[in-house]
């Protein structure tokens, strides 16, 4: 699908009365599926277990595919992490996948990371210099190499995350485990998610809610922008030191990679789709006798579309939930038909009607320019396309992996250059202003729709070359 890619999906937990917490996380990585299909893994120890002593779990693959029940079962301990991963720094490599475990002079160390940084070149060669050995091409790599450097020198495991969290410029979502501690960690942007949750004496940490509800905890509140929590047996403590006071939360959260039962930074996620939805049909009105989306994504704003439009709103797709990711599409032939594989017409819902078609963005075009086709050749007489996201027109340096500029069609195309190739009646986007009433006002990064970034983007250096690509 001509898509801009999953985040990674982290989750952590601590059972201070020592029950095993392996299943728990399976359950909280499955409910995190959708932040990443490439690879997963989950770290385990025991808290009252010798020092140095965990266990863990790492492989490309689904959730369902990497861990059953025996693997669960050589996981033992009261305390984990766990990780979904979609590649964007580093690529699909089995190596990548995370979590990542260290056994050093202080004892063991575990990192989930959901993010990207964008001065991991200055990391490396500093690291490199020093006689580091990378293992990986992630900069979740040198997260680690930082946070075990810094705890040689700290008197706890708080001291050298705020330590190392200094040094780092970018994106970053972290759950940290250490011999006896779980500690939660946001950059101080909040551009990437994470919340706090708790089951009885258990405390968790999950990218979104969604995750809390799979294992039946309770939704706490967010972790702040900038703020460290660290879960322990003496319970929860805050440190707020690396907070500054402005927040750039990322908008296509909202838009596209949050689950749509999840709560992210106070706001319903399906509640800003319908938002976006209803902003889209007072600011791009049509004519027309059915408003429908493209599954899964583009649902909640149609339904948006056609609550405010006072339009009726159906269904015009059979979305095949068996055509996974692991669909085979050698040619470039056979990945255009991948569409008509996964998606067929409901021919009786759209012959001989007009038809409004919403979906959450268009990256390079090809996949809508298919379903447009699909539904005029099933009888439809127009086709209205509406998108609940401003253009894409520049990169994402925070971990969306939107494709270059030059392989954007908006950077290519005028608007109407846009609707004449997709064989559309008519296009309308979602206006960049109504972006705030979305989310009610949340301080947002909107550097991919108008390259307006929330902090100085360093200019691109290379990589030493044995820690590259």
């Amino acid at each position: 699908m001509d898509k801009v890619k999953e985040e990674c999906g982290v989750f952590g937990i601590l059972d201070p009365e020592g029950g095993n917490v392996a299943h728990s996380i399976y359950y909280g990585l499955t409910a995190l599926q959708h932040r990443g299909q490439e690879a997963c893994g989950i770290v385990t120890s025991d808290t009252s277990g010798p020092v140095g002593n965990y266990h863990c779990r790492k492989n490309a693959g689904l959730v369902s595919e990497v861990f059953h029940e025996n693997s669960l079962e050589s996981l033992p301990g009261n305390l984990g992490i766990g990780h979904v991963r979609y590649s964007t720094t580093g690529g699909s490599r089995p190596e990548n996948a995370q979590p990542l475990a260290i056994s050093y002079i202080k004892g063991t160390l575990a990192l989930a990371h959901n993010g990207n940084l964008v001065n991991t070149a200055d990391l490396k060669w500093e690291l490199v210099r020093n006689g580091a050995v990378f293992h990986t091409t992630t900069d979740s790599e040198v997260i680690a190499f930082y946070l075990a450097r810094e705890r040689v020198h700290t008197q706890t495991i708080q001291e050298a995350v705020l330590a190392t969290a200094r040094k780092l410029s970018g994106s970053y979502a972290l759950v940290i485990m250490s011999p006896q501690k779980l500690i939660g960690l946001r950059d101080p942007y909040g551009l990437k998610p994470l919340c706090l949750g708790k089951r009885g004496q258990t405390y968790i940490l999950a990218s979104e809610s969604c995750a809390l509800s799979a294992v039946d905890a309770e939704f706490i509140r967010d972790v702040e922008p900038g703020e460290m929590v660290t879960l322990s047996e003496k319970g929860i403590e805050s440190d707020r030191s690396l907070q500054t006071g402005r927040c750039a939360h990322c908008i296509f959260e909202y838009i596209y990679f949050a689950r749509l039962d999840s709560r992210l930074d106070g706001i319903n996620v399906y509640d800003a789709r319908i938002a976006a939805g209803r902003s889209l049909a007072r600011s791009h009105p049509v004519a027309a006798d059915l408003v429908t989306g493209v599954p899964e994504s583009g649902l909640p704003a149609a339904k948006g579309f056609a609550l405010e439009s006072g339009l009726p709103f159906g269904f015009a797709f059979y979305k095949n939930s068996y055509i996974g990711r692991t669909f085979i599409k050698p040619s470039q032939a056979e990945r255009e038909s991948g569409v008509h594989l996964k998606l067929s017409v409901l021919a009786a819902s759209v012959k001989g009607k007009r038809i409004v078609l919403v979906d959450d963005s268009i990256v390079r075009g090809t996949t809508m320019k298919n379903l447009v086709q699909m539904l005029k050749e099933a009888g439809a007489t127009e086709v209205h396309v509406r998108i609940s996201s401003p253009p894409f027109r520049h990169p994402c340096y925070f971990g969306t992996d939107v494709p270059s500029e030059e392989e954007l069609i908006a950077n290519r195309l005028s608007l109407e250059g846009i609707c004449r190739m997709l064989g559309a009646d008519s296009l309308g986007y979602l206006d960049l202003k109504a972006l705030p009433e979305m989310v009610k006002g949340l301080p947002l990064c909107t550097g991919c729709f108008d390259n307006n970034y929330p902090m100085e983007i360093p200019e691109p250096k290379p990589l030493p070359f044995w820690c590259g690509e």
